[in-house]
């Protein structure tokens, strides 16, 4: 079987063009499968930030509420209610909002304000510079310090700005797991000088964050929070929830979703038109083979290798050269997100043994047709 493995290699690769051919339209199909998928992947990390930065296990917030930016307030006697609930070991307020901040060069930037429970500043980042308790420093702020740091024209501590006409002082820099998805930088204060700083409705608490005293206790503490009214979602919950927004509701996922199957026909039809060409071209070959002996299935087996090899082979680079590409896009846009993820590796590598396996059913009905008197007949 080995020698007739070799043959075929030597058939595929000695037809260059064909050859060449098989690749570059299998290589462009899982490159363009591999980036869009990537790309809404880290999308959809990124539109789930905030839950990943602060951390908490269980987040309580209105029903109507679908991504993580759009918080509707409530009242604070949930707040209350929360924290009498039996497995609470601890709950505490959170805000998140918009501001606009005026920098020392007269220029304004939006930023995304996340202001931290008093007490506890729970939630908080992790500093590079500063300590935590300057926070309650007089208009103090923490600046996150990622791809968006650049747009507050790289702050240091001691830093001041103006934010919704109120003084703004930068007593430390933080890092956070992952950055936003809207591109605008992120500060930290305290709840209560972000309710104050920032325009609000009536009410003022974006989310209550609530530690259980146990992962038992989740169960009961979601039940009994809905009969306040409200929602209480685990952060894999949330995260999953803010996911399904942007996959269906926003037109985002069918957009990579048809990018996707035009990517894999793409791709089938290039494979699938070469390869059959490739076989109509070696059919005298195929028909001598058959002559001298060759079996039906050792020469099923020649076409299933050269298929799969050209798949696999396209397949890797294609991988590659998406991987190069996102490499190469994030030390130039820090904020590109794209994540490779094994979803998608997975995904991809099912597409490409479609196109091989159609391949090589399109070849081998075609070989096993042949009669090799047709072959010295001509």
């Amino acid at each position: 079987m080995s020698g007739i493995l070799k043959i075929a290699l030597k058939l595929l690769v000695n037809d260059r063009s064909k050859f060449i051919a098989l690749l570059v339209g299998i290589t462009f199909a899982v490159f363009l499968m591999i980036m869009m998928m990537s790309m809404f992947s880290g999308i959809l990390s990124r539109s789930s930030a905030s839950v990943y930065n602060i951390g908490a296990k269980i987040w309580v917030m209105d029903p109507a509420v679908n991504n993580a930016t759009s918080s509707i307030p409530m009242p604070d006697y949930v707040l209350s209610k929360t924290r009498s609930i039996d497995g609470v070991k601890y709950a505490v307020p959170i805000y998140f909002g918009n501001a606009l901040v005026k920098l020392k060069s007269g220029a304004y930037q939006a930023v995304s304000v996340v202001g931290l429970d008093d007490a506890t500043l729970y939630g908080r980042p992790e500093l590079i510079e500063g300590k935590i308790e300057d926070i309650y420093a007089e208009s103090a702020f923490f600046v996150v310090k990622d791809a968006e740091f650049k747009k507050l024209e790289n702050p240091v501590i001691g830093t001041e700005f103006e934010i919704n006409d109120h003084r703004g002082l930068v007593v430390g820099l933080a890092k956070v797991a992952s950055g936003g998805l809207f591109g605008i930088p992120t500060v930290y204060t305290t709840y209560n000088r972000a309710i104050t700083y920032i325009p609000s409705m009536r009410f003022t608490t974006s989310y209550v964050l609530i530690e259980p005293k146990s992962e038992a206790d989740i169960p009961f503490i979601q039940q009994q929070v809905k009969k306040l009214g409200y929602q209480a979602l685990t952060r894999d919950q949330f995260v999953g929830k803010i996911s399904d927004f942007y996959t269906y509701q926003t037109g985002m996922g069918m957009n990579v979703l048809m990018m996707t199957a035009i990517s894999f026909i793409v791709g089938l039809s290039i494979s699938g038109q070469t390869f059959y060409t490739f076989i109509l071209e070696n059919m005298e070959r195929f028909g001598a083979l058959k002559a001298i002996g060759a079996k039906g299935h050792e020469l099923i087996a020649m076409i299933l290798f050269q298929a799969s090899f050209t798949a696999l082979l396209g397949y890797g680079i294609g991988v590659g050269l998406a991987s190069g590409l996102m490499i190469l896009a994030k030390l130039r846009l820090p904020s590109y997100a794209a994540q490779v993820t094994y979803f998608n590796l997975t995904f991809a590598f099912v597409m490409v043994l479609i196109m091989a396996g159609v391949s090589s059913y399109i070849g081998i009905r075609k070989v096993l047709q042949i009669q090799p008197f047709d072959i010295f007949r001509g």
